[in-house]
């Protein structure tokens, strides 16, 4: 995969899985070797709430970069169907709508997040993709990201926890939550908002967080990040088989720094207070 060396990053995990930067790969050696195999990329985006009104700029944007030339299938999570907005796909990519409920918090929407994508994944993808990306509605794509994301089990490093000691990462800390972290003990903080990989790949994931949420719930305890700090129990103990760098989820409003060379995707600024329910 890799094509030029840089010495101004660290481009390989301890376990030796490729964390991915631009200048690390051949762009047009990846699609020679993943287009002929003719793959379905399935992403998932939830728009629930205020957040729909976000889905417009997602969707135009990832139409200019996110897997281009690839046969690609968007799958939307709203409470607001006849909200979503029309954008013009190419021939080989479309939109599936999906309806779910409201709810009043926040968390509540997040927690659902990992047991929508399983059971989507069960019921509507097996032998109908072969990838699938899980991504925040309230971002929006720059540059291009394409098959040099595709692993087995990918993970992206937190744009807001880039370049931190480990001590500052806000795992999980209490042992009674299934997803716990001890001080001292884990490798990068990854984000929920954007991760993915092999069907395979990630319906483990999304089943394995599921029910140590549930398990967690029935004992009254909430992880502090919900599904987030359980992904990132699981990538601690499976850890993923491709690192994306911050490229591939930025911060609009923080400074980029010299070793990003491209942002391809970040998060929008926002007023929390106004779009979640119970801030």
């Amino acid at each position: 995969m890799s094509c030029v060396s840089r010495r101004d990053i660290v481009a390989v995990t301890p376990w030796l899985a490729p964390i991915v930067w631009e200048g690390t790969f051949d762009s047009h050696l990846i699609d020679n070797i993943y287009r002929p195999q003719n793959i379905t990329i399935a992403a998932t985006v939830f728009a629930v709430g205020k957040y729909i009104r976000f889905l417009q700029d997602f969707l135009l944007t990832a139409e200019q970069h996110f897997f281009i030339g690839y046969r690609v299938v968007y799958y939307v999570f709203t409470d607001k169907p006849e909200e979503v907005p029309h954008v013009n796909m190419a021939n080989n990519r479309k939109l599936n709508v999906l309806s779910v409920p409201s709810s009043n918090r926040w968390q509540e929407i997040s927690a659902r997040r990992m047991e929508l994508i399983q059971t989507l994944i069960e019921e509507k993808l097996r032998n109908h993709a072969d990838y699938i990306y899980c991504l925040d509605v309230d971002s929006k794509f720059h540059g291009p990201w394409g098959a040099e994301s595709l692993g087995h089990l990918v993970a992206v490093i937190h744009p807001g926890y880039y370049g931190s000691t480990r001590s500052k990462f806000t795992y999980e800390r209490r042992s009674v939550s299934r997803a716990y972290i001890a001080e001292g003990e884990g490798d990068f903080y990854y984000c929920g908002g954007a991760f993915g990989g092999s069907l395979k790949g990630v319906h483990t994931l999304a089943d394995t967080c599921r029910r140590n949420f549930e398990a967690d719930a029935a004992e009254g305890i909430e992880a502090a990040w919900q599904e987030e700090s359980h992904l990132n129990r699981y990538m601690w103990i499976n850890k993923p088989t491709k690192v994306l760098s911050p490229e591939y989820l930025w911060l609009d409003f923080k400074p980029r720094t010299p070793e990003l060379k491209i942002i391809r995707f970040s998060g929008i600024i926002k007023n929390y207070a106004d779009i979640r329910p119970n801030e």
